[in-house]
């Protein structure tokens, strides 16, 4: 038998001797292997009834060194908790995202306020051209931003890549700034064409806004709330701009006791519409200057110097309000420093600029050659088409709301309408009529955009209600020219009503409506997640603008055209009838579309930038 091991008693050692139950259990054992099968099973059994042996040492002996030690062995796990949902509260980042939101109202409201009042600034031009020519020249206004803005779009965003988001969009404001002067201060339809391409040349702040978007809100949860800021922020204008472009343009003819005999009003008399776009601009840029931060990974750590001044601005204010605070008294007793009991506290100076996250620095940039990956294609396809079928609807519905209504007295003896395809004419409706409807669809889209859409994609996905809501589309763009034979409560040529026709028309819109909230800021996120690396995501979200620009260049042009041949040869609902041919095949398209994780291709050295950033932010949402 061994000998026993060692045991400590005091400073000596002893043996330890075996216990009972170690003995009986050798005794057993021994037992076992001398006896009969019978025996053998009986004493196994008895073997497995008996208690455990206590073992070599004493428990109560090491529950004391747990308690002397203080620190004993425990593991917690902590409780799991549901994440919260994500409401409109909850976005990250709210002062950042209000600061672009107020730049980009600067283009909506620019542009609603001009489609009040650019048909007669331009018959104030040269009054003897016939209202044919002043439509023509005024589709061509309109028409010469989105040209503009094709050719730079892309320029821009590859610019913003390389010098920064904050830069190109101070650029972009101030450019618009002066087209606004320019155009409101024009006394040919060549000046007013100039200043009017000038703005859409120095504009590339849609695609480049979107960027900063998705630079400030990583996280994909937020990402349909807030990519949805960008379209209802353009509902806001939509509703603001023609009120504010038919309150103030003509004031010497609307307002004559008040602005009569003024000048430069006379000379000039749709000048202050755009005075006041020029002011809400410059507002905008200000406040971009001094609040907005750069949010492109290799220029977030450079000297801004509008944020630095607006923060000592603010601590100077700050710092004044403390000390007219303590001049009022507040019932404090000052401090006794001649007091030996008076504890003395030693203040340190800490830096009062904020910690910023540090950004990815990646190594290699991607080529501009490998941008175009097959999703991005994709991608890019479904966009131009949805935006081809929606800028060139969005042209001639208008145009379709204002065209007379069939009077047969004003068409060949010959012609007889033949309805589901052969009928023409429009429903009548005066500019009034028409601002209701525009600022109704405004309303009816900012409601939808605020508490119907981050439950639908929330539900279904981005990419999933998406392709649901295209549908609405084909649907609407078939149905609008029958508005042209609904009967009415006044004969022709007056305008149309009675409740059939407005129940129509309400029903119509509102589809349109809903098509355009769940598409339009859904496609934006898809040309953002589709970037097949960071480093080109300025110039991914410039050559969608580009794609965008392109589409609503010439489609309002060629659907015009193609509406005017319609009327002429008895059609109306050609150019309607071909736009939900174009809405189907964006539906087609958008199978082919997925949503990307705006990394699709690793570089050399991604990995390792990616870590060292992780390391360097933790802490940071």
């Amino acid at each position: 038998m061994p000998e026993a091991p060692l045991q400590l008693q005091g400073s000596h050692y002893s043996r330890i001797q075996p216990s009972d139950s170690d003995s009986d259990s050798d005794s057993d054992e021994s037992s076992l292997t001398l006896n009969g099968n019978g025996n053998k099973q009986k004493q196994q059994r008895k073997l497995l009834r008996k208690p455990q042996s206590a073992g070599p040492y004493d428990l109560a002996r090491r529950g004391s060194f747990d308690e002397e030690d203080g620190d004993p062995l425990s593991l917690q796990v902590p409780p799991k908790t549901e994440e919260k949902p994500v409401t409109w509260t909850s976005l990250p980042h709210k002062g950042q995202l209000l600061i672009l939101c107020l730049a980009r109202l600067s283009e909506p409201l620019v542009q609603s306020s001009l489609r009040s009042y650019v048909f007669y600034q331009l018959k104030s031009f040269d009054k003897s051209l016939p209202d044919a020519t002043i439509a023509y020249q005024a589709g061509v206004i309109q028409g010469s931003f989105a040209a503009a803005q094709l050719c730079t779009a892309m320029l821009w965003g590859r610019m913003s890549d390389y010098r920064g988001r904050k830069s190109v969009i101070l650029f972009g404001l101030s450019g618009a700034m002066m087209s606004c002067i320019g155009f409101g201060f024009s006394s040919t339809f060549t000046q007013a064409l100039v200043f009017r391409s000038l703005g859409g040349a120095l504009n590339g702040n849609v695609g480049v806004m979107r960027t900063m978007i998705s630079e400030i809100i990583r996280e994909k949860k937020f990402q349909s709330r807030a990519f949805l800021l960008l379209p209802m922020v353009a509902n806001v204008g939509v509703i603001i701009g023609p009120l504010l472009g038919g309150l103030t343009s003509d004031p010497v003819t609307v307002y004559p006791g008040i602005f009569g005999g003024i000048k430069w009003l006379e000379a000039f008399p749709y000048s202050p519409p755009n005075i006041l776009s020029a002011i809400f601009l410059a507002f905008a840029s200000l406040t971009v200057w001094l609040g907005l931060e750069e949010t492109h990974d290799a220029f977030l750590h450079k000297k801004d110097f509008g944020v630095t001044l607006s923060r000592k601005v603010a601590a100077a204010f700050r710092k004044l309000r403390g000390l007219r605070q303590s001049n009022q008294g507040n019932g404090y007793l000052a401090v006794n420093d001649q007091d030996s009991n008076t504890p003395v506290v030693e203040v340190f100076a800490t830096s009062t600029k904020p910690a910023k996250r540090v950004g990815i620095q990646y190594p290699n940039r991607l080529p501009f050659r490998r941008i175009f990956t097959y999703n991005v294609i994709t991608t890019l396809i479904s966009h131009i088409l949805l935006a081809l079928s929606m800028g060139t609807f969005q042209s001639i519905f208008y145009t379709f709301l204002s065209t007379p209504v069939y009077d047969p007295a004003n068409f060949p003896a010959d012609y007889q309408p033949h309805p589901p395809l052969t009928f023409t004419g429009g429903v009548g409706l005066p500019p009034r009529s028409i601002g209701f409807a525009m600022a109704i669809l405004g309303t009816i889209g900012i409601i939808l955009q605020l508490f119907l859409y981050p439950i639908i994609n929330n539900r279904f996905g981005t990419v999933l209600s998406w392709r649901m809501f295209l549908y609405c589309f084909p649907v609407v763009f078939t149905l609008v020219p029958f508005l042209a034979i609904i009967p009415s409560t006044t004969p022709a040529p007056s305008p149309k009503t009675g409740v059939p026709f407005w129940t129509a028309l309400t029903a119509l819109i509102s589809i349109f409506v809903i098509g355009r909230t769940f598409a339009a800021p859904a496609a934006q996120i898809l040309v953002n997640n589709c970037c097949p690396h960071p480093t080109v995501l300025g110039t991914v979200h410039g050559i969608g603008q580009s794609a965008s620009a392109a589409a609503r260049t010439v489609g309002p042009a060629l659907g015009g055209w193609v509406y005017g041949v319609g009327l002429e040869k008895g059609v109306v609902g050609a150019t309607f009838w071909a736009l939900a041919g174009v809405a189907g095949l964006s539906c087609f398209a958008s199978n082919f579309v997925k949503d990307g994780n705006g990394h699709e291709i690793r570089l050399e050295g991604d990995d390792e930038a990616e870590a060292e950033a992780e390391v360097a932010n933790r802490g940071f949402r």
